[in-house]
């Protein structure tokens, strides 16, 4: 895809992109990718070096292999990039509109957990309470497009405290 610029970035704002020459999106569903995005599969679309320009910060990198890369916000963990020999990939859920990003392949079809293909087949459920308790939720994350800056601090959640 080349053509519109596209941006994104992290839940906390701290880390900002945008990119301009896309290729093939695609969801992978090997354990690394798995374990990155702690679901069922990584979604990705492939961006070029030339049409990529971090805006805010800079993704933080953990090798998860020998050849392989796995970009995140080191402030909130967000995965956002896939850096191998051949490029880097972008995660589709980083993008300020990801539903223009319709994966058009899948990779590592063969080790998908054993019940993917009939995941969606099951029934969806609503319950009044449950909207409800997602109306009154007051989001910390960074809107879903750039802005000048984002003065609120990011929010974590340390867990309990030991005294």
């Amino acid at each position: 895809m080349t053509g519109p610029s596209f941006s994104g970035g992290c839940q906390c704002g701290a880390v900002r992109f945008r990119a301009t020459r896309l290729g093939r999106p695609s969801i992978c569903h090997c354990r690394m990718c798995q374990k990155q995005f702690g679901s069922f599969f990584g979604a990705f679309v492939t961006a070029h070096d030339d049409g990529l320009r971090w805006t805010r910060g800079a993704p933080s990198y953990f090798r998860s292999s020998e050849t392989v890369a796995r970009g995140f916000c080191r402030d909130c963990g967000t995965p956002l990039t896939y850096r191998h020999p051949g490029g880097i990939e972008l995660a589709i859920g980083a993008f300020d509109e990801p539903q223009a990003l319709e994966p058009q392949v899948q990779v590592n079809h063969a080790v998908r957990l054993p019940w993917i293909d009939r995941l969606f087949d099951k029934p969806a459920y609503e319950s009044e309470a449950m909207n409800s308790f997602h109306a009154s939720v007051a989001s910390y994350q960074h809107p879903d497009h750039d802005t000048e800056a984002w003065p609120a601090p990011c929010h974590r959640h340390e867990g309990p405290q030991n005294d």
